[in-house]
Parts: C-alpha cells; sequence; structure tokens
C-alpha cells in the first residue's frame, strides 16, 4: 500500500532532498500547483521577512510589503525557474534584489525617515519582558548603515554567504564586498561606542 503511493513525480533521491530541500514543493508549484506554493511560503516567509526587515534598516511595514511582493514575483517567475540553484538560493536572491530596487528608487535608502517612535517599536523582548538593550542599540545602529553596506553586513555577519556569493548577488566585485564590510563594522564600531 505504501509502495502504491509514492509517485515517480513525489519521489527525490536522498541526496537532492538533503542538498535542495523545497525544491520537490518548488516543481510543483512551477506547474501551478497551489498548494505547493503555499507550503513554500510557510517554510520561507519569515526568513525571508527577517531579510527584507534588516535590509530595510528596521522598518517593519516596508519589510512586510517586500515579502509580499517578493512571493508573488516568485509565483510570477516560478514556471521559468531552471533549478540550477536550490529554490531556498533563488527566493533569497530575489528577496535581495526586491529590497536593493527599492532603496535605488528611494535613492538612498531608509536612512533618512528611521525615527526613535519607529526603532522604538523593533526593541527585542527577552523572556522576562524586559528590553535587551545590545540588541536594541545594535539594530538601531544597522539601520543607520548606508544601503550597500547594510546588505553586506546582513548578508555576510547574519545569513552567512560569503563573498563571492555576496558579489554575485548584489553586482559587485569580491573586493567590493570586502571593504563594504569593512566599512559596515567600522561604522558599527563607531555609532555603538558614541552610547
Amino acid at each position: 500500500m505504501l509502495a502504491s503511493a509514492v509517485t515517480s513525480e513525489s519521489f527525490i533521491s536522498p541526496s537532492t532532498t538533503s542538498a535542495r530541500p523545497g525544491d520537490a514543493l518548488a516543481r510543483r508549484a512551477a506547474r501551478g500547483d497551489i498548494a505547493a506554493f503555499e507550503q513554500l511560503y510557510r517554510d520561507q516567509v519569515g526568513r525571508i521577512f527577517v531579510l527584507l526587515r534588516r535590509l530595510c534598516g528596521g522598518h517593519e511595514g516596508r519589510a512586510q510589503d517586500l515579502t509580499q511582493e517578493v512571493f508573488v514575483r516568485a509565483w510570477q517567475a516560478l514556471p521559468k525557474f531552471r533549478f540550477e540553484s536550490a529554490f531556498a538560493t533563488w527566493l533569497h536572491r530575489l528577496a535581495v534584489n526586491t529590497a536593493l530596487m527599492e532603496l535605488r528608487a528611494r535613492r538612498g535608502g531608509l536612512d533618512a525617515e528611521i525615527t526613535d517612535a519607529v526603532l522604538e517599536t523593533h526593541a527585542t523582548i527577552d523572556t522576562a519582558g524586559v528590553r535587551t538593550l545590545l540588541s536594541t542599540d545594535l539594530e538601531r545602529a544597522i539601520a543607520t548603515l548606508p544601503p550597500r553596506a547594510r546588505a553586506v553586513l546582513v548578508l555576510f555577519d547574519v545569513e552567512g554567504l560569503s563573498h563571492e556569493e555576496i558579489a554575485e548577488q548584489l553586482n559587485m566585485a569580491v573586493g567590493s564586498s570586502k571593504a563594504q564590510l569593512h566599512r559596515a563594522r567600522g561604522l558599527l564600531r563607531a555609532r555603538l561606542g558614541e552610547h
């Protein structure tokens, strides 16, 4: 009975499963399976939102809008996806590109729009309900970084991408990625030292 439930379409070799989680769902979604895409959305939305919020300098409303835009674009582009990379990698790149296009469109990013009131809403609450000041200060400092420096810092230090991957995603030289990371860290040290 179990063997009859396994179709050739649902079978994935163990090496594919461990290396590329979500690709089976993505293939089904690419063929128009809405339920498969909804599952991909549920699996990935939190990670994409957190990434976009950081790239948007902590602006939660904008990150929510961009998250929805990323998934709309993913649904539209998925039928043409060639599966040369993992679905999660492709979606991550789509999210970064969407955020960068938004920042470019706003000419210089969100830094001028960030206010203390907005930043206060993003403080981290610990289990005792007390604001974790270090996290709050760090989030504030990251929010004030120039958009490209912020993007490199988030992608390298938070997302764990290599400089080569960042360079490819942000369409810059590897040396520029390293320089932007150095710049971002220096600015963070200076801004955190001021408090």
